[in-house]
């Protein structure tokens, strides 16, 4: 039986799988960076009361699995992690203030809605920095 969650007037269980990248799919997303923008998208995430169910952040994108309450879009959530977290990003290379133009992640992102059977979508972002090192892998031959 699925555990729905509840607002005042609603029982709701609003997964989705999302998926974005930085600008110009840029391999930034390594080392410290990595290691301290976790958790900045899990609170930013919280404060707009989601919940980031699973989650993989590999070089060039971020795959993750979001619970998000039906009275906000998931536009409007992404986009307030995406921008907060590049304002962030921003700040941690030196910038005290002025953001406008700040671009650290491209424009838009790829969701999809995650039904009952949650349990295939989650094992495949878990397993999405495995499969991604092996594409690499082969690739690394193709290169002339």
């Amino acid at each position: 039986m699925q555990e729905y969650q509840s607002l005042n007037h609603t029982k709701w269980d609003c997964k989705y799988h999302v998926v974005w990248i930085p600008k110009y799919r840029k391999k930034k997303l390594y080392g410290t960076i990595k290691k301290q923008l976790v958790p900045v998208i899990r609170e930013l995430a919280r404060q707009k009361e989601c919940e980031i169910l699973e989650g993989r952040m590999v070089l060039d994108h971020v795959h993750m699995v979001i619970a998000i309450p039906p009275k906000y879009a998931v536009s409007q959530v992404i986009g307030f992690i995406k921008g907060k977290s590049a304002i962030w990003v921003a700040r941690m290379g030196g910038r005290k203030r002025n953001f406008t133009g700040q671009n650290f992640w491209a424009r838009g992102y790829c969701v999809s809605t995650i039904g009952l059977d949650d349990d295939t979508v989650r094992e495949y972002v878990k397993r999405q920095e495995e499969e991604d090192k092996k594409l690499d892998q082969l690739k690394m031959f193709d290169e002339e």
